[in-house]
């Protein structure tokens, strides 16, 4: 992924539509003299520092960088409260509703980190937290005290006061101190949620129960073909979970079976949540891979959509019926062909005239993109949308089309955002915001081209 950036300072006033006394502390570093090599000048002279061979003075160098990357942290903190009062001012000027100002900022900052747009809105969230509710974090963090992750601590653990709490808390913990010095994540957590719990009970208690309405399940790749299925589920109802299954294990294992405790926990959870032993009766597994891995023992790795790159003999097992016998399952295989463009790794294009994107071409699509087109956003695919919209006139076409997650497609129909295909092997998307930058988006490469490894 590349980046067109340019050096760009303005002088941010707050807009008109935040209340005066939030920015308890300016969204702008004090005024302190800067030689003029800039960020990217610093960036440069600390390349080419030379390392020490005196291991006191090499222990020396690794605390002042991690200080450094505390005072980086800030600042990136206060950069993000600048540029969200800066947008929101010029989203004023231009008339949008004070209640869609300051939309797709956090993706803005996003794409700049180079991190997923969900986290991006976190990050823009903790910023704003440490530079206008908690000015003694934010200078713990600029002075060293604190890194990043432990100032995240500290805002998480405060997110349900108020505003007034939250300072008050701040300012009694009073982490440019030293208060936090040789502490540890969970000392951090557990001084936190008692000063919080002393200002505010009823919160406290509140943010409780509301946790139970996140609830969910998720899933990310683990090495070997293994994958993490994870469940967030409120206590009572997690212990139930985890005590059914070991009962059931204790029981089996108590009759003979071979497998160990854990082995037989994960398959009865599969079977009872399947209601089949295998597990993967009746589920649509899209595997990719090219002619020469099916049916000649090619080496080249499959594509598995959901999980990602898979061992090419792991696929071709999958596919026939002597596995081992802990894995049996009943396939029925179907074969789709996918056309591809010599050497490009590009499938061949599918059109169509309607508004809407029709089945097989959004299947197409899909197979394609694989995860959120989004750069540095690896979420699964939600939407099949129009990369010009239709309507600017945009047509319902293969080269038009891109996989995004939920939040990246509502982020893009916000003003000053474009994108367009753009010319070449790879569909390439280029993806514009309302700062003027812009960032390449490339499609995975389909197993069996030379590019394949940049994005999987």
């Amino acid at each position: 992924m590349d980046a067109i950036q340019g050096t760009q300072q303005a002088s941010v006033a707050s807009p008109p539509d935040v209340p005066a006394g939030v920015l308890a502390s300016s969204a702008v570093a004090p005024k302190v003299p800067v030689s003029g090599m800039g960020v990217r000048g610093l960036v440069l002279a600390l390349g080419s520092l030379p390392i020490s061979a005196a291991s006191s003075e090499l222990i020396d160098e690794i605390r002042d960088l991690e200080d450094l990357k505390s005072a980086i942290s800030a600042r990136h903190a206060r950069a993000a409260v600048a540029l969200d009062l800066a947008q929101r001012a010029e989203q004023a000027k231009a008339g949008v509703p004070a209640a869609e100002r300051g939309m797709g900022v956090g993706a803005q900052v996003a794409l700049a980190r180079r991190e997923s747009p969900n986290r991006g809105s976190r990050l823009l969230g903790l910023a704003k937290a440490l530079v206008t509710e908690m000015p003694r974090t934010m200078a713990a963090l600029e002075s060293g005290q604190l890194n990043e992750w432990r100032a995240t601590l500290l805002v998480k653990e405060t997110a349900c006061l108020s505003v007034e709490d939250r300072a008050a808390v701040d300012e009694e913990l009073a982490p440019d101190t030293g208060t936090f010095d040789g502490a540890g994540d969970k000392a951090i957590i557990a001084a936190a949620k008692a000063a919080a719990y002393r200002r505010d009970p009823r919160s406290v208690a509140q943010r409780a129960s509301h946790a139970a309405t996140e609830r969910t399940v998720s899933l990310r790749p683990a090495p070997d073909t293994m994958t993490y299925l994870t469940a967030l589920l409120p206590v009572a109802q997690g212990v139930a979970v985890y005590a059914a299954l070991t009962r059931t294990a204790d029981s089996v294992r108590s009759s003979g079976d071979a497998r160990t405790r854990g082995q037989v926990m994960a398959d009865t959870l599969t079977e009872r949540v399947t209601g089949t032993p295998g597990g993967v009766s009746g589920i649509n597994l899209n595997l990719v891979m090219t002619d020469r891995t099916l049916f000649q023992g090619d080496p080249e790795p499959a594509r598995l959509e959901g999980y990602g790159i898979v061992p090419a003999e792991w696929a071709r097992a999958l596919l026939v019926e002597e596995q081992h016998p802990a894995d049996r399952s009943e396939f029925t295989v179907l074969l789709r062909r996918l056309y591809t463009a010599p050497g490009s790794g590009e499938l061949l294009t599918m059109d169509s005239k309607a508004r809407f994107f029709p089945q097989r071409l959004r299947r197409f699509i899909q197979i394609r993109d694989n995860t959120c087109r989004t750069p540095y956003c690896d979420a699964p695919i939600r939407h099949i949308d129009h990369v010009i919209p239709w309507h600017s006139e945009g047509s319902t076409h293969l080269h038009n089309g891109a996989g995004l997650c939920e939040a990246c497609n509502h982020t893009k129909e916000n003003p000053g955002w474009t994108a367009a295909s753009m010319p070449g092997g790879l569909h390439t998307i280029r993806i514009s915001t309302p700062t003027g930058h812009s960032y390449a988006s490339k499609a995975p490469p389909l197993p069996g081209h030379k590019y394949t490894h940049l994005r999987n």
